[in-house]
């Protein structure tokens, strides 16, 4: 299964009015190459990884919007996770000039 195959699925179930906001006849655009070039892998790097996609949709009025979905598994409270979001926003518009919504979903620390 493709990440384009679920991911109007993915939308409804995170977005309740997702159905009046998105035009879900136009396909999903996924960006994964421009959000490489922003974030490089690091063979060398053990840190925790997380689920990141950006994706390129359209509103029903047809404008072209960027989604970045940002999934961490974690147990406890990271200090860096404020940090490590704005970079997203701030790396992508710096680049390509678009704002970014995030959605981002992490299990509840205590």
């Amino acid at each position: 299964m493709k990440d384009a195959d679920i991911f109007d699925d993915f939308l409804r179930f995170f977005i309740t009015d997702a159905e009046e906001l998105f035009d879900f006849s136009r396909p999903f655009e996924f960006l994964d190459k421009e959000l490489e070039q922003l974030f490089p892998a690091n063979p060398d790097d053990f840190s925790p990884k997380y689920v990141d996609k950006l994706v390129k949709v359209f509103t029903r009025e047809g404008q072209e919007k960027w989604v970045l979905v940002h999934i961490e598994v974690q147990g406890s409270k990271d200090g860096n996770f404020e940090h490590r979001m704005f970079q997203y926003f701030y790396r992508i518009y710096d680049k390509f000039q678009r704002p970014t919504y995030g959605l981002c979903h992490f299990n509840r620390y205590q």
